[in-house]
């Protein structure tokens, strides 16, 4: 069954989605943008930061229901600008150091609200 996943420790749902659901087996995220927790969205920021904030702001909601990056299985990620990827690549890094988990980067055509990258996961303690 269905259970949705809201916390306080990351930015708000800014539009008609949840920051993350879970069925107890597998938990998933939402695409989270270079917001912070006060709405602030930094997209004048470089590519490494936004990447640092989106990373941030999965691992808060991971938190929330006692799950770690480490139980990350799966990330996709969007880039406004493949050229970015290096940058952001770096940034990412620091957060999955050992055991990465399987990665998707996409470039599109624009990130929603103008950022420079999203970020999703998906998680299991299984």
């Amino acid at each position: 069954m269905k259970r949705v996943i809201n916390t306080a420790d990351a930015p708000t749902a800014v539009g008609a989605y949840s920051q993350a659901t879970t069925n107890g087996d597998l938990f998933i995220t939402a695409g989270q943008l270079p917001l912070t927790t006060d709405g602030e969205l930094l997209d004048d920021e470089p590519v490494g930061d936004q990447t640092r904030q989106c990373l941030r702001n999965v691992e808060a909601i991971l938190e929330s229901e006692g799950y770690s990056l480490s139980d990350v299985l799966k990330t996709t990620v969007y880039l406004d600008d493949i050229d970015d990827f290096d940058a952001f690549n770096e940034a990412y890094s620091e957060f999955f150091e050992a055991e990465p988990p399987a990665r998707s980067a996409v470039g599109v055509d624009a990130v929603p609200k103008g950022a420079a990258v999203e970020i999703e996961a998906i998680a299991t303690t299984e």
